[in-house]
């Protein structure tokens, strides 16, 4: 069986529900609203975050409304954080298609982004439960934060490996974490069960986010970015953090400052991305990026039954083994 499908299995019919309200949530009188929103409904991808809300959910109680419209406003802020990334980024591309601003203008996404935003805490109310609404408000605060965060790590001059683990804790973690909370929150689990499904959703989220630097040193039209596109944006993650602290060279710190204030060339970033593989930045990240998926699995609760244990292990490789 494939593993997204093995991942889907314990969910298949509610899935099959949440995307008819997912395209439900995206629809305007506004004829150019429309077309954008339009266009966002095309892209859509594997939705796994509605899906861990989904299982967190299955796992401690049972489906309900409140489940559903958690996954839904969680899902709409996600999608309205990476429409307003790539306006902040200046990206053409998300995953292999061409961004929202790319296609329409700043403005449009902006505008767009925001719209999405206050549809997201509609359907937070339409929960009926203050703590979901204080869950997404809260992660809208950490995916700003985390964005500021980084920008400002570009300005700095050390190499934090702590920096670097803020940031993704308040940027991916912090939205697979509210993820798995919210469906244990929605099925009211106890306290116990909630923070548990927290820290879950966390040690996937920091382990997906590892894997998406690791990309980066890789050329493949499939993953939606060119080789040494994050350092083409000032940005250096872990593999390169790793072998800057391990190496103490001056020449390559120099380059790394370089690249950090925008000022490195193409050709000497590909330089730097090689000289990062040969000197073991990729297997320092991804010996790191397993630590937290063995930390995740550690997780998955005794009680839980045969199906959810298997679809939320084979969730927990999929992060880690996919090529994209």
């Amino acid at each position: 069986m494939d593993k997204i499908d093995l991942i889907k299995r314990p969910v298949e019919k509610e899935l099959n529900e949440f995307r008819a309200l997912f395209e439900a949530s995206l629809t305007s009188s506004n004829p150019r609203l429309q077309d954008v929103l339009s266009y966002i409904k095309k892209r859509r991808g594997k939705m796994m975050r509605p899906i861990l809300v989904m299982l967190m959910a299955k796992l401690f109680g049972k489906l309900n409304d409140a489940t559903f419209h958690a996954a839904l406003s969680l899902e709409l802020l996600h999608t309205a954080s990476l429409v307003h990334d790539d306006v902040v980024d200046e990206s053409d591309e998300r995953r292999g298609q061409s961004s929202v601003n790319a296609i329409y203008n700043n403005k449009v996404s902006v505008l767009v982004g925001d719209y999405m935003l206050a549809t997201s805490l509609k359907h937070a109310s339409h929960t009926g439960m203050i703590r979901i609404v204080e869950l997404v408000a809260c992660l809208g605060q950490d995916l700003s934060e985390g964005e500021i965060l980084q920008l400002g790590n570009i300005e700095n001059n050390d190499f934090s490996e702590q920096a670097y683990f803020d940031v993704i804790r308040k940027k991916t973690a912090a939205l697979f974490r509210a993820s798995a909370e919210s469906g244990a929150v929605s099925v009211r689990a106890d306290e116990e069960n909630i923070r548990c499904a927290s820290l879950f959703g966390e040690m996937i989220g920091i382990a997906f986010q590892i894997k998406d630097d690791i990309f980066d040193y890789f050329s493949g039209s499939q993953i939606g970015k060119p080789t040494g596109n994050d350092m083409m944006e000032g940005k250096l993650t872990l593999p390169a953090i790793y072998v800057l602290n391990k190496l103490g060279d001056a020449d390559l710190n120099d380059l790394a400052m370089r690249i950090r204030k925008l000022e490195a060339s193409k050709e000497e970033i590909d330089r730097f991305v090689e000289r990062i593989k040969a000197e073991g930045g990729i297997e320092y990240a991804e010996k790191a990026m397993k630590g937290f998926r063995d930390k995740a699995l550690e997780l998955i609760p005794d009680f839980a039954d045969e199906e959810i244990r298997e679809s939320l292990a084979a969730y927990i490789d999929y992060v880690v083994e996919r090529d994209k």
